[in-house]
């Protein structure tokens, strides 16, 4: 089983960026689509972003769309998603997944996946935005 490793979290003002990252304990075990989700206290967890590998396709919750980028450096197989004009609920402790090796759900799957189904968690970074 792959473990993922997220890292890039802290404290941020409003307005202000991050970027996380999220690297895999082992290299050579490939996805068809990963992405990167949060939860908020008190709130259920919610998609974030995924991105289809193949080609690069890549969704994203409305509530980030124009704010955020995920992409993959494809060479160590890490995962990023960078943060702009953060806001205070963006606040949340941010999680990145992935589908097991062999699983292809399609583009149309990855985009699907906003809404769950990943087989690999990280233990999630603490975001935090101050007003």
């Amino acid at each position: 089983q792959v473990q993922l490793v997220e890292s890039g979290g802290g404290s941020v003002q409003t307005g202000g960026s991050l970027r996380l990252s999220c690297s895999p304990s082992r290299y050579g075990d490939h996805t068809y689509c990963t992405g990167w989700f949060r939860q908020a206290p008190g709130k259920e967890r919610e998609g974030v972003a995924t991105l289809y590998t193949p080609d690069e396709s890549s969704y994203y919750a409305d509530s980030v769309k124009g704010r955020f980028t995920i992409s993959r450096e494809s060479a160590n197989d890490t995962l990023y998603l960078q943060m702009n004009d953060v806001q205070p609920e963006d606040t949340a402790t941010y999680y990145c997944a992935r589908l097991r090796t062999g699983r292809n759900s399609g583009r149309l799957g990855c985009q699907r996946s906003l809404l769950g189904g990943m087989d690999y968690w990280g233990e999630g970074t603490l975001v935090t935005v101050s007003s």
